[in-house]
């Protein structure tokens, strides 16, 4: 179940409240799991009971995706905000470090998470910030128009196609290599998540000057990349290793850009990995 959590800080403009929905299981060292652009923390429903067998896990739905609102007006969706959130997440809940892992942008997250040594180990799984510019005009393109179908698209339109396997792909197929996997009713959720998703434009916008330059280091890092991902090429992992060159650089065969879903176990192994 989700709980929420609301506290305050710091800005430019003065102190602003933020609200985080988040959901907590399991024991052990704490372990943040950071979703993508677009997606909410049942993102991470496929892996979270084997994680949890190890960790004290926290799902977190970034401000303005999922169940948490927006940030508060006079805050920017700058990378520094969102990472200053997060630090203020895990006061509030009395976490101390935590490893993180993160998809998309919140493996960008969780590796800024690291520069700032804000947690002990980082697993991102095709994290943005690796893109050239013609690579990041066509994933925000593609995102663009996922999000543009999912505001038109009615409700029942929705869910009639989340019970076939073929609607399914033709909903997901953009971020799931396995989209066939994905239960209708996660289907129906995530692209509602998505039309619903409060943050959506300011994230986006404040990412067209987003590249990740910085090394990380003095703790483990794995960068992750599904060999089908579709949205963020994978040549960019390369990238990524030669701007972390202490970092483990993963391939995940047959995975798409959300490869939680597409290879549960594959993905759970690599993220306890790192955490070990």
């Amino acid at each position: 179940m989700a709980a929420e959590v609301s506290f305050s800080i710091a800005s430019p403009g003065g102190p602003h409240t933020v609200t985080i929905a988040y959901e907590r299981t399991g024991a052990g060292e704490p372990l943040l799991l950071l979703h993508g652009i677009g997606h909410h923390r049942q993102a991470w429903d496929p892996v979270l009971e084997i994680l949890a067998a190890e960790h004290d896990v926290i799902a977190v739905d970034l401000p303005g995706f999922g169940a948490s609102p927006a940030l508060p007006d006079g805050m920017a969706y700058s990378l520094s905000a969102i990472v200053q959130a997060l630090g203020g997440l895990c006061e509030a809940l009395e976490i101390e470090r935590p490893h993180a892992a993160g998809n998309s942008l919140g493996g960008l997250l969780a590796l800024e998470l690291g520069r700032e040594k804000l947690v002990r180990s980082v697993t991102a799984l095709s994290p943005g910030g690796f893109w050239s510019a013609p690579e990041r005009r066509y994933a925000f393109g593609t995102l663009l128009a996922m999000r543009q179908g999912a505001r038109l698209l009615p409700l029942p339109v929705i869910e009639r196609l989340s019970t076939s396997a073929a609607g399914r792909a033709a909903l997901t197929s953009t971020i799931y290599a396995r989209p066939w996997r994905r239960s209708p009713e996660a289907v129906v959720a995530e692209t509602l998540a998505l039309r619903h998703a409060t943050g959506f434009v300011a994230t986006l916008t404040a990412g067209r000057d987003v590249l990740f330059r910085a090394d990380v280091t003095g703790l483990p890092v794995t960068v992750a990349w599904g060999t089908r991902d579709r949205l963020l090429l994978r040549r960019q992992g390369v990238r990524a290793k030669h701007t972390i060159p202490g970092a483990r650089l993963v391939r995940l065969p047959g995975c798409g850009h959300v490869p939680m879903n597409d290879d549960p176990a594959l993905v759970a192994r690599v993220i306890l990995d790192t955490c070990r």
